[in-house]
Protein backbone atom coordinates (compact mmCIF):
# COMPACT_ATOMS: atom_id res chain seq x y z
CA UNK A 1 0.00 0.00 0.00
CA UNK A 2 1.07 3.56 -0.66
CA UNK A 3 0.96 6.29 1.94
CA UNK A 4 -0.76 9.51 0.89
CA UNK A 5 -1.53 12.71 2.73
CA UNK A 6 -4.71 14.69 2.25
CA UNK A 7 -6.50 17.49 4.00
CA UNK A 8 -10.11 16.89 4.97
CA UNK A 9 -12.66 19.09 6.72
CA UNK A 10 -12.92 18.71 10.48
CA UNK A 11 -16.53 17.62 10.10
CA UNK A 12 -15.48 14.64 7.95
CA UNK A 13 -12.86 13.64 10.49
CA UNK A 14 -15.45 13.76 13.27
CA UNK A 15 -17.69 11.43 11.27
CA UNK A 16 -14.80 9.06 10.63
CA UNK A 17 -13.90 9.04 14.32
CA UNK A 18 -17.51 8.33 15.19
CA UNK A 19 -17.55 5.25 12.94
CA UNK A 20 -14.34 3.99 14.57
CA UNK A 21 -15.66 4.69 18.09
CA UNK A 22 -18.81 2.73 17.25
CA UNK A 23 -16.51 -0.21 16.40
CA UNK A 24 -17.81 -0.33 12.83
CA UNK A 25 -14.23 -0.04 11.56
CA UNK A 26 -10.93 -0.82 13.27
CA UNK A 27 -9.30 2.54 12.44
CA UNK A 28 -9.57 5.74 10.40
CA UNK A 29 -7.49 4.35 7.54
CA UNK A 30 -9.93 1.50 7.02
CA UNK A 31 -12.89 3.91 6.92
CA UNK A 32 -11.14 5.97 4.26
CA UNK A 33 -10.12 2.89 2.21
CA UNK A 34 -13.70 1.58 2.21
CA UNK A 35 -15.06 5.01 1.24
CA UNK A 36 -12.61 5.31 -1.66
CA UNK A 37 -13.30 1.75 -2.80
CA UNK A 38 -17.05 2.36 -2.82
CA UNK A 39 -16.68 5.69 -4.63
CA UNK A 40 -14.48 4.17 -7.32
CA UNK A 41 -16.83 1.23 -7.78
CA UNK A 42 -19.82 3.55 -8.21
CA UNK A 43 -18.12 6.16 -10.37
CA UNK A 44 -16.24 3.76 -12.62
CA UNK A 45 -19.31 1.58 -13.12
CA UNK A 46 -21.30 4.64 -14.12
CA UNK A 47 -18.64 5.82 -16.57
CA UNK A 48 -18.21 2.37 -18.11
CA UNK A 49 -21.98 2.08 -18.62
CA UNK A 50 -22.05 5.41 -20.44
CA UNK A 51 -19.12 4.39 -22.65
CA UNK A 52 -20.88 1.15 -23.68
CA UNK A 53 -24.05 3.04 -24.70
Amino acid sequence: MKLITCHIPEMYLQGIEELVNMNLYPNRSEVIRVAIRDLLKTELSSILRKVKE
